[in-house]
């Protein structure tokens, strides 16, 4: 077990042996997927196991699975600094954008401001609102994300008495800028538009006090930096907007104790936005994996380490000739973009993965690489990515020597 109180060196050292798949290479590649932890992993086999070998069908099982749901949200809102009637359940990020988005009154030629820099998971139901509700969508022009003022600006101008709803990440997922959400928010609320945070690439990068932001809505998911499994995410809703953003889809657990007969009671929390089963394994393990970072390790020690090194590896690769960073300096979070001229960005990535077991991704659309700079991320490892990123920044792919025979980290 890591405790928080362990020195630098000694305490990332408990936490990669607790993170088995930072040996396997160097994991730059939360922002997609990240690391499990072995605790997490134990927990969902032991629940697992106790589904296969004793089964799902006793009354003491189905009693158990409200309390492990209640666990989770309970696990979410500590993160947020949050009340936990404020958290509903979901099965990911683009899950929450769609409930939010679509629980609202829309009607014909009603408006939707969002950025055009938003992954397609928090785009795509807006989509969806303008093909079935005439709903007009604008895209605000936010560039790398890092000019603040200028951004909010362009909100300012977007929205108009018109707009129901504003959409917006709250760390680019393409350039890693963290956006003047409550700036923005503000200027919404002024004209009565809700608004709707993706906050997939933020939770767990950065610290997010939700109530702080003065959003209406915050989706997250669980399988990037809260390092927990897949199909699971979370949507924190503000108490003064849980009337207004109403249950599309509504099921067994969306009622408070469901009667066979009238009246039927909505919860009167973010509860009400849950319908479908969930995967019980999947549930411990998101409420144990945010345990872990909170109380195992710590959110604080978790948050500035991972600035601080995102930030030294981009002062690093910027410092490389012919290396362009696309991450705007003055707004990061924990993702850091570049870019290569002359290199496709797939090309980059298999000849880091090859050279120096490099995991991270390319940005689609761009010629852009993207690192997800981790706590768990060593000073050693990020030095044996700038060496690799500087080779190819001398070469071009058809000039590049030939790979040399690869060593593990630490062996050589």
């Amino acid at each position: 077990m890591v405790s928080p109180f362990l020195p630098d060196a000694e305490k990332l050292a408990a936490v990669r042996e607790a993170l088995p798949a930072t040996a396997a290479g160097i994991y730059l590649n939360a922002g997609s997927m990240g690391p499990i932890p072995r605790e997490t992993a134990r927990a969902m086999a032991d629940v697992a196991d106790y589904e296969l070998t004793v089964g799902r069908a006793a009354p003491d099982y189905m009693e158990d699975g409200p309390e492990r749901m209640a666990e989770a949200r309970a696990a979410v809102a500590a993160i947020l600094s949050s009340a936990v009637g404020t958290v509903a359940l979901t099965h990911s990020t683009t899950d929450g954008m769609n409930i939010a988005a679509a629980g609202l009154d829309w009607r014909p030629g009603d408006r939707a401001v969002t950025t055009n820099a938003e992954h397609w998971g928090g785009f795509a139901p807006l989509v969806a609102l303008q093909d079935r509700h005439g709903v007009e969508l604008d895209l605000v022009d936010v560039g790398d994300g890092g000019d603040g003022d200028a951004i909010v600006a362009a909100f300012d101008r977007a929205i108009d008495s018109r707009t129901r709803l504003v959409a917006l990440s709250h760390v680019l997922w393409t350039t890693g800028a963290v956006m003047p959400v409550r700036a923005i928010a503000e200027i919404a609320h002024a004209r009565g538009a809700l608004v709707l945070v993706d906050g997939a690439q933020a939770v767990g990068a950065i610290p997010v006090e939700v109530e702080g932001l003065a959003v209406d809505a915050y989706a997250l998911p669980s399988q990037k930096w809260l390092l927990g499994p897949e199909g699971m995410g979370a949507l924190w809703v503000d108490p003064s907007a849980i009337e207004r953003i109403r249950p599309t889809f509504a099921g067994y657990w969306s009622f408070d104790a469901p009667p066979r007969q009238p009246p039927y009671r909505l919860f009167e929390d973010a509860r009400r936005l849950e319908s479908g089963a969930w995967h019980r394994p999947s549930v411990v393990g998101f409420a144990r994996s945010c345990g872990w970072l909170a109380m195992y390790v710590g959110l604080g020690w978790v948050h500035e380490r991972a600035n601080r090194l995102a930030r030294r590896t981009a002062d690093a690769l910027a410092a490389i000739p012919g290396v362009e960073l696309v991450t705007p300096r003055q707004a990061m979070a924990s993702l850091v973009t570049i870019r290569l001229p002359g290199w496709p960005g797939t090309a980059v990535l298999d000849e880091l993965g090859r050279r120096s077991f490099v995991i991270a991704r390319s940005i689609p659309g761009t010629e852009w690489v993207r690192f997800s700079v981790g706590f768990y991320n060593s000073e050693a490892e990020l030095d044996r990515l700038g060496e690799t990123v500087e080779l190819l920044a001398r070469h071009t792919p058809a000039s590049l020597p030939s790979r040399p025979a690869l060593t593990i980290l630490g062996e050589g």
